[in-house]
């Protein structure tokens, strides 16, 4: 029988203060699928982030690669909460619990895009993720219309001071620089 490693958890700091990135020795989920959940209501397909939004401190649970995104209220101190958040993820998966009540879907990638749109998709994912990603967030293309982009912000970079600086002196920069004759501007949903 093979016995499983116990879960190790370490923390890391991001842009946005109100957002703590809970990063465990195990892989969640495969690259490039996330999972947002922004109220207790939309947790539905999953128990932990069920148990951690029922804590009055926590507004926010992300799921991504080998990580937990946890956003916690204003009014909330991290070096009062983070140890019982890290034991209660800890527990979780040490008693092998399932991550979602139903299978994994990926939908990055749909064969109806424009030329125009997987290009885009192909800057973010390449440029882009992994930096939003190091941060304990996620980003992913919404829509094109008339050359304004709209991208979908998760986890630490929903509600985050600094993503409008990312969004415009980066993302948009970016874009802009590599298509200059498709993007006028980029503009940010919170997801």
């Amino acid at each position: 029988m093979v016995q499983q490693v116990p879960i190790t958890i370490y923390l890391e700091e991001n842009p946005n203060p109100n957002s703590l990135k809970f990063v465990l020795n195990r892989t969640l989920l495969p690259d490039g699928i996330s999972y947002d959940f922004p109220t207790l209501e939309s947790a539905g397909k999953s128990p932990l982030a069920q148990d951690l939004l029922k804590r009055e401190e926590v507004t926010r649970v992300f799921y991504m690669n080998n990580f937990v995104t946890i956003t916690k209220t204003d009014a909330s101190n991290w070096y009062e909460i983070r140890d019982e958040i890290k034991q209660l993820i800890s527990n979780y998966f040490n008693e092998n619990k399932p991550l979602l009540l139903e299978d994994i879907s990926d939908e990055t990638f749909d064969e109806s895009d424009s030329e125009i749109v997987k290009k885009i998709k192909g800057i973010l994912d390449e440029y882009i993720r992994p930096a939003v990603e190091q941060d304990g967030g996620a980003i992913s293309f919404h829509s094109l219309n008339e050359g304004v982009v709209k991208v979908l912000l998760q986890g630490s970079c929903s509600g985050c001071p600094s993503s409008t600086i990312t969004l415009k002196a980066g993302i948009e920069n970016l874009l802009k620089r590599m298509l200059p004759d498709d993007i006028q501007s980029v503009e940010a949903l919170d997801g």
